[in-house]
């Protein structure tokens, strides 16, 4: 997945805006001011941090060597996709859906429901 395609996915998000706390080249990516989905570069490769559950986040880790613990994040909670082509694009959608969700799910109930009118 090319970065455009994944910044236009990731904005696609309900509510979700573009912050730029870490320097112009780490975008960050929150819904009600909570981040979600963090864009950088390492080693020259595009990387792409996602909230994800602990136990999935185990089972990517051993299925995806380009999927690695967070990078400067919780490790239990965080995974880094590297994207080197290994990883489908269907399955980098499906991390950010569920990252996104995990997010939405530890707000308030009044955020989530504003939320979900957009959905």
């Amino acid at each position: 997945m090319e970065f455009e395609a994944l910044n236009q996915y990731l904005l696609a998000k309900p509510e979700t805006i573009q912050d730029f706390p870490f320097g112009d080249d780490v975008y960050v990516y929150k819904v009600k001011k909570k981040m979600f989905a963090l864009i950088g570069w390492r080693e020259e490769k595009m990387m792409l941090n996602l909230k994800c559950d602990p136990d999935e986040a185990v089972a990517l880790r051993d299925v995806f060597s380009a999927i690695t613990e967070g990078y400067h994040m919780d490790k239990k909670h965080w995974i880094s996709v590297y994207f080197d082509g290994t990883v489908p694009d269907g399955e980098v959608k499906r991390l950010i859906d569920n990252s996104f969700k995990l997010i939405v799910e530890k707000m308030p109930k009044k955020d989530q429901r504003s939320i979900l009118l957009h959905l």
